[in-house]
């Protein structure tokens, strides 16, 4: 349901003070309980402001169906990019729905919101491949060695596609695959066919007018492995950059790059000509890219478990963020973020370690999770990272999927709901997502007082395809942290930074998005020494 602006224009709040029965800690990673009682203690009368937050469901199967896209709201998100044009957020993405009901309905689906909550699916941004795409699939089939015939119906793919204003023109620069054995039938004997990156560009994203450009980039073999497969197992690459999941930046210099890659190889930064969007030349290998980030010996690693780039330029930190897609994408997916003052990097960790000659990316700011009451969420990563204009404000918006198993939904873990999470910075110049998603809920003054009460928090230890659930927490006057931890916190009301058990935290108004009843709450975000995302929700 919409809501009008002017509901959301909320200038004043109570402040909300609660009783601390217990108390809350930020780092868990071996949580002891606590057997002691709480203090009791004569509560404060509590006036909980009114706020109409986001009512629709997260399982929306019910409304999965083609014939009720108008009610998707943020269902059926996967892989987003996100613009701002004149009143509205645009929203891009890979072709998927639950059911596959978009199959048969065009390519490169968006949507459209004023208020990063309330999204109106608009249909599709392409109706059918362009036709260069096969074009150039078999001129360079015929120019490899031994030459291959042409293939006449290739089988395409559509993901990833990334959106950016450049001047008075909005590129899109989106994947199309080819699906198809490069030889034979059968993909474990024959890699299949190449991806290809191509734009297109229009004046107007309200318009849905675009005009296509052509190729940018595609998988290109560099001669060092063949396309044949020695089964299953064998992944690689004949290819040295994946020319999938393309992102885009424009330096504080002026120049212009495309960002892309996914798995094989690593991620590579290709240099662009600023007038037509595209390289200059790609004749050599050495034309297709230099590789800005890998996981492992990336000299020798063809199959690296890591995609879907985003890159920004931070003006306040003066550094650019790499943000990636960690390991596999229906449960396992994280996201990982480093930094350089450099385009082309070393792109370093939050201890120095630098991922562009393979080092494991730190820090870790999602991973799939599950606060109480609430089924949880997993394959949350590949992101967008954008500003409001106006305010600043950061943001992350990725899909998430319920997890497998769930019950009284049938495959449960294609259930793939898109997240707007706002982002808090850390004082020395990190990027932290908040928990909860973003709901408009106004910011308040937030005074020590209000931290006081029951919180659930979840610190998010790395481990591959298990969530990471919340301990319950507590945060007493007397600045003592009990529970299933203890501890010790403090609070700077001026910053909203809660310094709980030694971890620097920031403190932002939310919605509790997994009560019964939805209602405005207290988040915190922050990093652990170890690189860890460690979220809290006040729930009493």
């Amino acid at each position: 349901m919409k809501r009008s602006n002017s509901i959301l224009k909320i200038t004043t709040y109570i402040s909300l003070f609660f009783t601390a029965l217990t108390v809350l800690s930020c780092s868990s990673d071996d949580p002891a309980k606590d057997e002691t009682e709480p203090p009791v203690v004569t509560p404060p009368v509590v006036v909980v402001p009114t706020f109409p937050g986001p009512t629709y469901a997260d399982n929306y199967t019910a409304i999965s169906s083609w014939g009720n896209r108008t009610q998707w709201n943020l269902a059926n998100v996967h892989d987003p990019t996100v613009e701002k044009s004149g009143d509205y957020y645009y929203m891009y993405q890979t072709d998927a729905s639950y059911g596959n009901a978009h199959e048969g309905n065009g390519h490169f689906f968006y949507r459209r919101s004023k208020d990063l909550i309330n999204w109106e699916f608009m249909g599709s941004s392409m109706t059918t491949a362009p036709a260069w795409v096969k074009d150039s699939l078999n001129n360079k089939r015929a120019r490899m060695n031994p030459a291959l015939p042409p293939i006449t119906n290739p089988s395409y793919g559509y993901w990833a596609p990334c959106v950016r204003k450049v001047g008075n023109k909005f590129r899109m620069y989106y994947s199309i695959v080819v699906t198809n054995p490069i030889t034979g039938t059968d993909t474990n004997t024959s890699w299949s066919e190449r991806a290809f990156i191509g734009l297109a560009e229009t004046d107007d994203l309200a318009s849905n007018n675009w005009t296509d450009k052509g190729m940018v980039v595609c998988s290109e073999p560099d001669g060092v492995k063949s396309y044949i497969r020695n089964g299953g197992n064998d992944w690689d690459a004949y290819f040295k950059f994946n020319a999938i999941d393309p992102s885009f930046i424009e330096t504080t210099e002026g120049e212009q790059y495309l960002i892309y890659g996914s798995w094989h190889s690593g991620i590579a930064a290709l240099k662009l000509n600023p007038t037509t969007g595209k390289p200059d030349k790609l004749k050599t290998i050495d034309d297709y890219g230099v590789r800005i980030a890998g996981r492992g010996n990336v000299n020798t690693n063809r199959w690296q478990a890591l995609e879907g780039p985003e890159i920004i330029y931070n003006p306040d930190t003066q550094y650019y963020y790499l943000f990636l897609a960690y390991d596999e994408l229906s449960v396992a997916y994280n996201t990982r973020v480093a930094r350089s003052k450099s385009i082309l990097g070393p792109y370093l960790t939050n201890t120095g370690m630098s991922i562009t000659t393979g080092a494991e990316c730190f820090p870790m700011i999602t991973h799939p999770y599950q606060f109480k009451n609430h089924t949880g969420w997993v394959g949350f990563s590949h992101c967008a990272v954008f500003q409001n204009p106006t305010t600043k404000q950061w943001y992350y918006a990725s899909q998430a999927r319920l997890p497998e198993g769930v019950a009284g939904i049938a495959v449960s873990n294609a259930v793939m709901m898109g997240h707007v999470h706002g982002i808090q910075w850390t004082e020395d110049g990190w990027p932290v997502v908040e928990p909860e998603r973003y709901a408009g809920v106004p910011a308040t003054t937030i005074a020590e007082g209000s931290l006081v009460g029951t919180w659930e928090q979840i610190t998010m230890n790395y481990q591959y395809k298990t969530m990471q659930k919340s301990v319950t927490i507590y945060l007493t006057a007397d600045k003592k942290v009990s529970g299933d931890v203890n501890g010790v916190w403090s609070y700077d009301a001026t910053k909203k930074i809660a310094t709980i058990n030694g971890v620097k935290c920031n403190v932002t108004d939310a919605w509790d998005w997994e009560t019964a009843t939805r209602k405005v709450t207290l988040s915190y975000t922050g990093i652990n020494a170890a690189g860890l995302p460690v979220w809290g929700k006040k729930v009493n």
